[in-house]
């Protein structure tokens, strides 16, 4: 059986296991009639040009996990920030994994979606935010929708900073021949609050996982959310993420991606503006090589005066690899005084790696600041022979390179538990053991 034919049979089942209220029922009933017309998109669409899922739909995935599976804190301690204290919201194979997991409502909701849909006292919240963002047109969004019953409730009420950082960590456990999760996260981030989240998607096993992930973030006026997003899963582990933020007067939203594993990654990154003297930031670094393939597709809609976003993309690529980055500065008329600046530059190590860039600016404002630029090089042989005449191995030479190359997305991140962590994988990928200065 196809995986869509699959979905179709499993849709009535799940909506007769979950406790919903009509409502959400009616939202996802409508969701999945969107995705059972679409069905998973292909590259004959436009955003999908480059990216192809027919390899990945063959597996026979589940759809949902037979058993109940349990892990060892010690087995994924090394996944886990664990040198500094942090809440978490732990999933096992997207069951609720209470034994891993720290959650909290000591003025701050760090909790279940199942608890936030299910029980009365959310219901206000539900009704206001839930499914308010994400896109209603979009085919693995609407999947994510009919499906969604679990994954990360995040509340932070007004002028609260959160006193740790909050980590969502998702963990397949491989006892399953295939699994697909859905998981589907909702952000609440208060007026003139902060908080700091990190969200990691992670294979235990090299059988196959497909994770089809949705995260809303309402960032309120004068809030300030830091998303740093970890990919370095197994490389038969594939996930299509789709995050959409919406933003109100005076917030800055950060996200920060790390892409370094994982067979097929998809990341759909969309910021709407709702006041002014916003900013986005949109920070990537994609280290990859042998045949994996990452694609970047952002947008960032200003639809408001005085405004401001900035896209950095950093991307090196060996082996048989593929990149994509396809990113859209989008201005409304009204969004006068805008500044908009987005790049993508992309070292190939390889002849057979290949980078796909399609940068956009779409403008129909006449006071705006907006630029877009894009690179694709190999290493400078000069700096090269300079360095190893200094005396340095040209592995390590190499490995410098590229490392100052990254190093402006690296330096946006503000945990220093979590730079040292991301140096040290940066570091890995090179196939290097340098001490570099942090």
């Amino acid at each position: 059986m196809e995986l869509k034919e699959k979905l179709i049979a499993s849709f009535m089942a799940f909506e007769e296991q979950v406790d919903v209220n009509a409502d959400l029922h009616d939202i996802r009933t409508s969701a999945f009639k969107n995705f059972e017309a679409k069905g998973f998109p292909t590259k004959k669409e436009e955003a999908w040009k480059y990216t192809s899922l027919n390899a990945l739909l063959k597996n026979d995935f589940s759809v949902f996990p037979k058993h109940e599976n349990a892990v060892e804190f010690a087995d994924v301690k090394k996944y886990f920030l664990h040198e500094i204290d942090t809440y978490k919201v732990v999933f096992i194979d997207g069951v609720f994994s209470s034994f891993l997991s720290s959650t909290t409502h000591d003025g701050v909701d760090v909790c279940l979606m199942s608890s936030a849909l299910n029980k009365p006292k959310y219901k206000m919240i539900i009704d206001k935010y839930f499914n308010q963002v994400a896109s209603k047109d979009e085919s693995l969004t609407s999947l994510n929708t009919a499906f969604a019953s679990e994954g990360a409730y995040i509340n932070i009420p007004k002028s609260k900073v959160t006193d740790k950082p909050i980590e969502i960590m998702y963990f397949s456990t491989g006892n399953e021949a295939a699994l697909m999760v859905q998981p589907r996260n909702l952000i609440i981030v208060g007026e003139n609050s902060h908080v700091q989240i990190i969200e990691r998607h992670q294979s235990l096993n090299e059988n196959a996982v497909l994770t089809n992930s949705v995260t809303e973030i309402f960032a309120q006026k004068r809030a300030i959310v830091d998303l740093y997003k970890i990919q370095n899963d197994n490389h038969s582990a594939s996930l299509i993420d789709n995050t959409y933020v919406s933003q109100q007067q005076e917030s800055h939203v950060h996200v920060n991606t790390f892409s370094f594993g994982g067979n097929l990654t998809r990341n759909n990154l969309n910021f709407y503006h709702h006041g002014e003297r916003i900013e986005s930031h949109l920070n990537g670094i994609t280290i990859i090589g042998e045949k994996q393939h990452v694609d970047h597709y952002t947008l960032v809609h200003h639809a408001q005066p005085n405004c401001e976003s900035f896209q950095d993309y950093k991307g090196i690529f060996s082996g048989n690899s593929t990149g994509v980055f396809n990113g859209k500065i989008f201005v409304e008329k009204e969004a006068q005084k805008t500044n908009a600046f987005q790049k993508s530059n992309n070292i190939l190590l390889s002849d057979k790696a290949t980078i796909n860039a399609k940068p956009q600016l779409e403008i129909f404002a006449d006071d705006v600041k907006c630029s877009h630029g894009c690179t694709i090089g190999q290493l400078d042989e000069t700096a090269m022979f300079y360095m190893q005449s200094r005396g340095i191995p040209k592995k390590e030479a190499k490995a410098l390179l590229m490392y100052a190359f990254s190093n402006a997305v690296i330096e946006s991140i503000k945990i220093p538990e979590l730079k040292q962590r991301i140096t040290k994988i940066i570091a890995t990928k090179l196939g290097v053991k340098i001490g570099f200065d942090l």
